[in-house]
């Protein structure tokens, strides 16, 4: 039995994670669960699964946890707090974790995994764009085994040979090809963007996702971050990545080599995939999620990236460039917009004029210690509520908030 923790356990990824473990009781067992605060599904995941350890990173919550637990005789620990997620992510009788906590929040304990040299399943692509170089190092100093979760990356890591990390140049590769569907308003007016409302901003037109990597998506800052991802995981630089738009969400990415071939992973938009495939590699093991029906998708569509309509995605691409701490302060001005824009105190048009002003105002250093990478984390925060508090009242009113709240 393979014994697996599931950070971020109540959020989509993690669900969908229970929900393949569960199709292979002989392989794996849940050995441990981790989320921010929602008492009630970790609670109803406890019972199903009997983990030996909870963890509710809100301590508040994680009390109310335990009464529930110890009520009806669970045999379930629980821990709280951030101390509490690292020790689950390092724990002996787990080998895989699944590191699915949404935003910064995540980097720690998935930090705390890799020096543990555990397997970790990577759907926190934050912490990867964050901290870069440092991440990478834990890895290969660890030994631990990396592999990404979303699904373009996953594509891409089932497209390469396993030595292409060492030089994409060596393993006779051109290019790598980055699909994105353009999320719900790749075709909408311009003029409408401004007016949308974060339950269309997440009603993405393929995916099932949490609600803010639905806003990303709909900004495609999703894409911009999967670019700074790939370029760590794959040791590529950035003019060896390009980002090409498939509205089907079909073709996950592609890998082009220098002969002139293409390599392409297809599959159904279902998360279940990639999970599957990182928790059995380099096996293949059931996912639950419906065969690929080729006629009934008929042709695969492909079109240019337009940057004006996507600033996110530029503003990504040159946090990119500039290299540093630069990624990390772009991360956490989107986290912040993003939570601003799903409470109604900020337009959809808002987002990326707030990471830009936010990136304009601080000077990047080099991300050479995690002390420094998190001080510019925070700082970055802080410039971003500043950009926010100093809208006009009235037009922060007139943006209706989320119906169900941020992301899991």
């Amino acid at each position: 039995m393979i014994g697996v923790t599931v950070l971020g356990s109540t959020g989509s990824i993690g669900v969908n994670t229970l929900d393949v473990l569960a199709r292979h009781p002989d392989r794996y067992q849940v050995v441990a669960l981790g989320a921010h605060n929602d008492v009630d599904r970790l609670y109803e995941q406890c019972l199903a699964t009997r983990p030996d350890y909870a963890v509710l990173a809100d301590e508040r919550a994680a009390e109310r946890l335990a009464q529930r637990l110890r009520a009806v005789r669970a045999e379930t620990a629980v821990l709280s707090g951030v101390a509490g997620l690292e020790t689950i992510a390092a724990l002996p009788q787990t080998a895989y974790v699944m590191a699915a906590i949404v935003g910064a929040a995540g980097l720690l304990p998935t930090l705390a995994a890799l020096r543990a040299g555990k397997r970790v399943l990577l759907a926190n692509k934050e912490a990867l764009v964050m901290t870069g170089r440092l991440f990478m190092d834990e890895v290969h100093a660890s030994q631990a085994e990396l592999i990404p979760i979303d699904s373009e990356h996953n594509a891409i890591f089932q497209c390469l040979p396993a030595y292409a990390k060492q030089s994409l140049e060596q393993a006779g590769v051109r290019r790598i090809l980055l699909t994105a569907s353009g999320g719900p308003f790749r075709t909408l007016p311009l003029g409408e963007l401004e007016r949308v409302t974060p339950d269309q901003a997440c009603a993405h037109p393929n995916w099932v996702m949490g609600r803010k990597i639905s806003v990303d998506s709909a900004t495609m800052m999703n894409k911009g971050l999967e670019v700074i991802e790939a370029g760590w995981l794959f040791n590529a630089r950035p003019e060896q990545i390009e980002v090409v738009m498939h509205p089907q969400s079909v073709v996950h990415s592609m890998v082009e080599y220098l002969d002139g071939s293409v390599l392409a992973q297809l599959g159904s938009p279902d998360m279940r995939i990639p999970i599957a495939h990182a928790l059995a590699w380099p096996d293949h093991i059931a996912s639950g999620a419906p065969s690929l029906n080729l006629m009934e998708v008929g042709r695969l569509e492909f079109e240019a990236v337009d940057l004006a309509r996507f600033p996110c995605l530029r503003l990504a691409l040159e946090a990119l460039r500039c290299g540093g701490t630069a990624t990390a302060i772009l991360n956490a001005a989107n986290e912040v917009a993003v939570q601003a824009f799903l409470e109604g105190r900020l337009p959809f048009t808002g987002i990326a004029p707030v990471i830009e002003a936010t990136l304009e105002a601080m000077t990047p250093r080099a991300a050479d210690s995690l002390d420094v990478i998190l001080e510019d984390d925070n700082a970055a925060r802080l410039t971003a509520m500043g950009h926010i508090s100093a809208a006009r009242p009235e037009k922060r009113r007139a943006f209706p908030a989320a119906r169900h709240g941020g992301s899991p």
